[in-house]
Parts: C-alpha cells; structure tokens; sequence
C-alpha cells in the first residue's frame, strides 16, 4: 500500500510541477507577443497585424488545452487576445505621448478652424481643432483632438507641437504617458491572470478526473459528506429490507439509490436481489438501481 501511496504521490507532484512550468511559458509567449506586436505595430498595417493575431489565438488555444481546462480554453483565448490588444494599443499611445515629449515644444498656438468626426453609425464623434502660429503659419502635424466641444475658433491654446509633423499636437495634459503606461500594463496582467485562472481551472480538473478513477474514491466522499460509516454487511442489509418493502412504480420496477449503498457493487446488488426473487435492470437506469421480476437486460450476479 505504501508503494502504491508514493506511486500516487510522484503522479500528483509531477502533474502540480508541469502545468505550473507550462503556465509559466504560456504567460512568457503572451507576453512576449504583446512586446512583439508593440515593435511592428508602427511598420506594418492591419493586412499583416490581423493574420498575426489570429495564428496567436490559435496557438493560444492548443496551449491552454493542455493545462486540462478544454471547455473554456476558446473563451479564454478571446479573452487573452482581446487585453493584450488593448496593451499594445494603449502601450502604443504612450509611446507617441512620451516621443512627443521628449522632442516636442511648448508653444501657445490659435484655433482657427473647428469640425466634428463624420457620423458612423454609433460611433463617438471627436472634435478636431487646426491651430495656426501667432505669425499665422499653421503648426505642424494633423488637427488636434478632443472627445468634446473645448474651445472656439480664435481662442489661444498652449500645446505641444512635433517639429516633425509626425504626432498631432496636444496639451500638455494630453501628452503625459503615465496614464497610458499603467493602462497598458493593467491589460497585459489581465491577460496573464487569465493564464493562472486557466492553470487553476485544469488542475482542479484533473484533481476530479484522478478522483473518479481512484477505486473507492466516490465512496470515501459519500462517507465523509453524509457521515454514514456503515459497513458493507450493514448497507446489504437495507439493501434487502429496500427490496422487500419499496413498492413498485407504474412498470413494474423497484428504485434505489446507489449512492445510499457506497460499499455494495452493482454486482453484489444483482446477487442480493436474485437470492429475493428480483433481478437486476442493466439499462436505463439514469442513476439509479432498477430492480424488477421481468427486465430488458440484467446485471450478472455470478
């Protein structure tokens, strides 16, 4: 027993020590792609970006079926796929807010033209403002933006503009990248907390899964919940009280719940109910013992 004891125990050990390592590589291939799309997110275009994204889900979801957790395994992929996009294009806008930073130049510019976003659909529409210099060239750089109606045509506005004319120009508010750095790095630890949750979800399924095939394993839960400690020859004996004074439903059969006999095969119940003139019903039976005169297919009792 003691053989068996520590066979059981190198299993549980080897099957807690494997997710956790692949856990851990799950959670450095997500984050390794959140980095990865975050590099190439400025040089390539959506033509490449979404193919890439896909193949990541798929591979995601082979990965995750692995750690045991299969019927969620899709949920959770959609759900890892969806937060690291949101940080890269979070972690994205803070790499413009802190370029424009550190090469950008505070001036006090005028607004001189105002028009909203075209309608699409649902779609919130922005507000663009062109500014111009106070000698009247216009400031580098696509129209400023703004999620509402904040200033009026000739109203002077402090920004920072790109000397490049790569970045839209904001204020100086607008442009702190703090906020957007710790929205990026929110998205990408949900992401990695679902990787743990799926890791829990697995190993707990292969806790139920091991229990199921431990022989007595049900039996010992049943015991333990309900506090019945009773003896093998004892439950044989309600069996047989069962069987002799359980009335009969509408087709003839007398039911009984096997988990109320923990210790009493269904072979054994076949036996007790043969030796009372009964036999036991093998099919449909939808958990629960049937026991009748006459049945479709009876259970073996030698």
């Amino acid at each position: 027993m003691s053989t068996v004891a520590e066979a059981e125990g190198d299993v549980l050990k080897r099957r807690v020590r494997y997710p956790v390592l692949l856990s851990v590589g799950i959670s450095c291939y997500v984050l390794a792609v959140i980095a990865g799309m975050f590099l190439v997110a400025d040089d390539f275009g959506p033509g490449l970006l979404v193919p890439l994204w896909i193949v990541h889900g798929v591979l995601l979801v082979v990965l995750i079926r692995k750690l045991g957790a299969r019927e969620s395994s899709a949920y959770a992929m959609l759900f890892i796929v969806c937060t690291s996009l949101m940080s890269v294009y979070v972690a994205d806008v803070a790499r413009d807010d802190l370029t424009l930073q550190q090469r950008g130049r505070k001036i006090t510019a005028t607004v001189v033209k105002e028009w909203r976003d075209p309608a699409q659909g649902r779609k919130a529409r922005d507000y663009n403002y062109a500014l111009a210099h106070r000698d009247g060239t216009e400031v580098p750089g696509p129209a400023m933006k703004a999620t509402s109606d904040l200033y009026d045509v000739g109203q002077a506005v402090t920004v920072i503009e790109d000397p490049e004319g790569a970045l839209r120009p904001q204020t100086p508010g607008q442009a702190d990248a703090t906020g957007d750095a710790l929205g990026s790095g929110a998205f990408a630890l949900a992401a990695l907390g679902a990787v743990g949750w799926m890791t829990w979800r697995g190993s707990d399924a292969a806790r139920r899964r091991d229990a199921r095939k431990r022989p007595g394993a049900m039996r010992k839960v049943y015991k333990t919940v309900t506090g019945d400690h009773s003896t093998q020859q004892e439950q044989e004996e309600k069996l047989r009280e069962a069987l002799r004074t359980y009335p009969a439903d509408r087709r003839g059969y007398i039911k009984v719940h096997p988990e109320d006999y923990p210790d009493v095969p269904q072979q054994r119940a076949a036996r007790i109910a043969w030796e009372l003139g009964l036999r036991a019903e093998a099919m449909g039976n939808r958990g629960s013992w049937r026991f009748g005169e006459t049945v479709v297919e009876e259970v073996p009792h030698d």
